[in-house]
């Protein structure tokens, strides 16, 4: 029989849990504005805004800046390195604005994927070395969670054996460096939607892949009860000819959950994965509505599927941005209610929010 070191202290572990609970109350969810620069070319491109700092800064601070009774719909953000640094219009830090209002703040650490040799494009995800010294550091400047995404893909031979082994790996380390530094880590096994294989598909690799992670996570010791889940929502490729309702995947979706995560886990914090705004809001709700016995808190941590309408509103231009503010603001509280599954859609959904935010083999 193994036997157990000492890894984490009782208050490590009290102040993982609480932040973590924190982050997933009651009809709040994440915020994902870690957009690497290059990512923000892209969605700055679409409006025709020019990617420089100032821009990436601006509209970062639109969001930020919102009235603070954002709170009751998102507990977390999720900054890039850049905007951790970043002040807003009034000279305060973005970390310290977030605070104020009651939000926990995340920072994404990893460093991109790296492709495995001898596989179908398949990768592992960058970035372990010197995570322990940046993790503390990102503690010092005001984090409490960290965000680490590795990507698999469905096709012919894929995700093969390794990919599925490496990238479970590789989270369980990420995860048990955070905890060390006194971060909630956010486990992030990304399946990417891009193929036309059917739901049923989907849902088959979702749960050999989070099987892998939770024994990895299990193998590395990591404090459950201090982690939150970033999964897909388990739907068909994108080029599946067949369509599947919001019913049927949240069916699939909480059928995969409940055969792999633990219960300790005390949130599952679903990507969009380029769905609409729309749709997204639709699936959560329809996840949140399964008569299935769920033991833990199932919301949002969208990146696009928070933005696109508050993109599209606001178009580069400073005197637009009251307009993107409620645009982010009406998205944020669709999404909260979708939380709890509370969401009843008027079929008033304007043209940004039904519009697919898909883009292949994505790179965040």
């Amino acid at each position: 029989m193994t036997h157990q070191y000492p890894s984490l202290s009782p208050e490590q572990k009290k102040e993982l849990a609480t932040n973590a609970q924190r982050i997933v109350a009651t009809g709040k969810g994440i915020l994902a504005a870690d957009e690497s620069t290059g990512t923000m070319a892209k969605r700055l491109q679409k409006i025709n805004v020019e990617n420089t700092e100032e821009n990436r800064r601006f509209f970062r601070d639109l969001l930020f800046s919102v009235d603070p009774s954002i709170s009751e719909n998102v507990g977390g953000v999720i900054f890039f390195h850049e905007t951790l640094y970043q002040k807003s219009d009034k000279g305060v830090l973005f970390p310290q604005l977030i605070k104020e209002k009651g939000i926990v703040v995340g920072i994404k650490v990893d460093k991109g994927t790296a492709g495995l040799n001898g596989t179908d494009g398949e990768t592992t995800t960058q970035g372990l070395d010197g995570l322990s010294e940046r993790c503390a550091q990102y503690k010092k400047d005001g984090c409490d969670f960290a965000k680490w995404r590795c990507v698999l893909k469905i096709s012919d031979g894929c995700p093969s054996a390794l990919a599925i082994a490496e990238n479970a790996n590789v989270l369980a380390r990420y995860a048990s460096i955070c905890q060390q530094n006194g971060l909630v880590p956010i486990v992030e096994p990304e399946i990417l939607p891009d193929g036309d294989h059917d739901l049923q598909r989907c849902q088959y690799v979702t749960e050999k892949v989070l099987a892998a992670v939770y024994k990895a996570l299990s193998d590395h010791h990591v404090y459950l009860e201090g982690t939150l889940l970033k999964p897909n929502m388990v739907t068909a490729g994108h080029s599946c000819p067949k369509k599947y309702t919001p019913q049927e995947v949240a069916m699939a979706t909480v059928s995969a959950l409940r055969r792999t995560v633990p219960a300790a886990v005390p949130g599952i914090c679903f990507l969009s994965g380029g769905q609409s705004e729309e749709e997204a809001s639709l699936n959560l709700n329809a996840i949140n509505q399964t008569p299935l016995h769920t033991p833990w808190k199932l919301t949002f941590s969208y990146g696009r599927a928070l933005q696109a309408s508050a993109l599209a509103a606001w178009k580069g231009k400073a005197e637009n941005k009251k307009a993107a503010q409620e645009a982010f603001c009406t998205r944020a509280k669709i999404n909260s209610l979708a939380s709890k599954g509370e969401y009843k859609p008027t079929g008033q959904a304007d043209k940004a929010a039904t519009q697919s935010l898909y883009t292949a083999s994505y790179v965040y």
